[in-house]
């Protein structure tokens, strides 16, 4: 296997490794308890470590998304224990719905990585309440949110590799996006056969 050598590229490696053995067995897991698919991790900017893993709660609390799990895990830690969010990556498997946007906005992030669009919530994974509440509550259609504002940028991982892969890693990128996209499939479909079992609000 060819290791990437761009900077950028040695990232998303390292983004989509977390995804498939960090978060995804936690989320393989918790959906055959009735929760949703998305999860989250933080990394070290450093070098780029896993700092902490988590995935959807929402049978304990329907606040408790991926990222807000993630995030109250990261405020339990001791003051000795928690870094700076300066010192992280926020990495979601999913685009962050507008109370993840928020909450990762009022913790102090300055950026956060998704793999899953919006679009792919609704579409791949019959999910559609985050595009719901952008229209609904914000008036806003998909994507028209500023991905790059003041307080954060965000990357979309495989638009990523789709539009700046190096030739020699693009490859082996591809493989390793279907082989998520293939253990999510699998994923949902255990979450979408038992849902109707589950509290959730916004199921």
């Amino acid at each position: 296997m060819t290791r990437p050598t761009h900077p950028d590229a040695i990232l998303i490696e390292r983004l989509m490794d977390v995804l498939a053995d960090d978060i995804l067995p936690l989320t393989e897991r918790a959906v055959k308890k009735g929760n949703k698919i998305f999860g989250a991790a933080l990394l070290r900017k450093s070098d780029f470590s896993t700092y902490i893993a988590e995935t959807n709660n929402e049978i304990d609390s329907p606040l408790h998304h991926g990222e807000m799990h993630l995030l109250k895990r990261y405020y339990e830690l001791s003051d000795e224990e928690r870094l700076p969010t300066s010192d992280l990556i926020f990495l979601s498997t999913h685009e962050p719905c507008s109370m993840c946007l928020s909450a990762i906005t009022w913790a102090g992030f300055d950026n956060f990585y998704y793999f899953f669009s919006h679009e792919d919530s609704r579409d791949a994974f019959e999910i559609p309440h985050d595009l719901n509440i952008l229209k609904e509550v914000f008036g806003l259609e998909p994507g028209q949110y500023k991905r790059d504002n003041a307080f954060w940028s965000s990357h979309g991982i495989v638009s990523w590799v789709r539009q700046h892969a190096p030739v020699e890693v693009r490859d082996q990128f591809d493989t390793q996006i279907a082989s998520i996209h293939s253990r999510y499939a699998a994923a949902s479909e255990v979450y979408q056969s038992g849902k109707n079992g589950n509290d959730i609000p916004l199921s």
